[in-house]
């Protein structure tokens, strides 16, 4: 920021007229935060470390802590801003958060208001991701499991965590796998770490065995998944009550900032529990996704790389025509990429963790679940209880529901039926039901008809 004060204003001008600010006095705190940090560079003459540390302590004698702390992340995206169209060469914050390896800009800048910087940025900095004696190698595996399709996701997270201890222990370094493996098995004492180490031995034994076919390959433990499978908590299953006091509840959801929100939520809800769809395939609809003519919304390269077309019930359908019609009402776009469920302001999107907060609260308005915790049932208990109300369903109409859940499998998206039959809780009714089934089947009347026809 080395060019004429007269071209800074027009800079900050036109930065902050491509913002999506929600209120009118927003780009009164840009100006004013940017302005004062101008009047600093200028004064420098160059945009550095050494400029952020003098603004930062010059603001922190007129402002809160708090509010330095939130104008330098407004700073730090102009600056962002100012090296993506090259008027300056980088950015000090995001060069300091790449050097440290540090995971937000909000620390780093923590770190420049302390009274010692560099031992405070010291304290943030992070082992890099795959630099330990094993991290090649298990880089190499993960982005081959990657490559032929694989997500690979929650294994590239347990290799990440067994390199950052590999790099903190560096006394460790030459020692043979399982050497390594029975030190790092006492690092945690939780239920799921004996899990995750037996996982993490099998995918660096499956690493080993591509580089050396003729190394033995490792034989399994199930012992450690299944104590962490005993200690699951059990689905919650919603009865017909809860459910109609949930979506009571979403359609007055207080949120007077937010109009539109009551009727997304009651909207999710519906699917959630109707569809039995997952939260994030509930943040991934776009309107594209929506048949109204068939009845129909398609589920787009979910979980396990699945796509799904599904047919709705009319109830539900009756729902997304009314959210329809709110977003028409709105006046928000129409483009059929744009997402389903839309924020009031800018039109914006929700996001999975969004999502999940506002069910949350509504499951806590219902007393369903504590003020406080993470005890009680789960949003995802939605998915468990559109299964089993579908096997009742079945049961009262006189199908047979073990012909049915091929289709119950696809219709969730699962790869086969043994996923299916996690989500299946034996309940009182169903337990009532099949009972009745049976009892209607083996009376002595049925086995001499049986036998008659036999």
């Amino acid at each position: 920021m080395t060019r004429r004060p007269e071209d800074g204003d027009e800079m900050i001008e036109n930065y902050i007229a491509r913002l999506p600010l929600n209120y009118a006095i927003t780009p009164i705190y840009y100006r004013q935060a940017l302005n004062s940090f101008r009047q600093v560079a200028v004064w420098f003459g160059v945009t550095d470390r050494q400029t952020l540390e003098y603004w930062l302590r010059e603001r922190g004698e007129v402002w809160a802590r708090s509010t330095v702390q939130h104008r330098a992340r407004i700073v730090a995206r102009f600056l962002d801003a100012l090296a993506d169209d090259r008027r300056i060469e980088s950015n000090p914050i995001s060069d300091l958060r790449r050097d440290y390896n540090a995971h937000s800009d909000t620390g780093i800048i923590r770190a420049l208001m302390s009274p010692d910087p560099n031992q405070a940025l010291e304290a943030l900095r992070q082992p890099r991701p795959f630099e330990s004696s094993l991290g090649e190698l298990m880089r190499d595996h993960v982005e081959r499991m990657q490559r032929r399709g694989y997500r690979y996701e929650a294994a590239d997270v347990i290799c990440r965590r067994f390199d950052r201890f590999l790099q903190q222990r560096p006394d460790l370094d030459g020692q043979p796998l399982e050497t390594l493996l029975e030190h790092y098995r006492w690092t945690k004492t939780t239920a799921n770490h004996p899990a995750e180490c037996e996982k993490l031995a099998r995918i660096l034994n499956k690493a080993l065995c591509h580089d050396d076919p003729s190394r033995p390959k490792r034989q399994p433990d199930n012992w450690p998944a299944k104590q962490v499978a005993r200690g699951w908590r059990r689905p919650y299953i919603y009865s017909s009550e809860d459910i109609q006091k949930l979506l009571a509840i979403a359609r007055v959801y207080p949120s007077p900032r937010s109009p539109s929100r009551a009727i997304n939520l009651y909207t999710m809800l519906v699917l959630a529990y109707c569809a039995g769809l997952r939260i994030g395939e509930i943040a991934r609809l776009t309107l594209g996704d929506v048949d109204m003519r068939a009845g129909t919304i398609a589920i787009r390269e979910t979980k396990f790389f699945k796509s799904r077309i599904l047919p709705l019930s009319d109830s539900a359908m009756d729902a997304l025509r009314a959210i329809l019609e709110a977003r028409q009402r709105a006046n928000v776009s129409r483009s059929l990429d744009a997402g389903l469920f839309w924020h009031d302001q800018k039109n914006r999107y929700y996001c999975q963790a969004t999502i999940s907060n506002h069910l949350v609260a509504i499951l806590r308005m219902a007393s369903l679940k504590p003020a406080t915790g993470k005890t009680g049932p789960r949003i995802h208990d939605l998915r468990h209880t559109f299964v089993v109300h579908r096997i009742l369903e079945w049961y009262r109409q006189g199908e047979n529901p073990q012909e049915k859940l091929p289709y119950l499998a696809t219709y969730l998206g699962h790869r086969d039926i043994n996923s299916t039959l996690v989500y299946i809780t034996v309940t009182q009714e169903l337990l009532h039901e099949a009972s009745e089934r049976f009892r209607a089947f083996a009376t002595p009347g049925n086995v001499e008809s049986v036998e008659v026809a036999s």
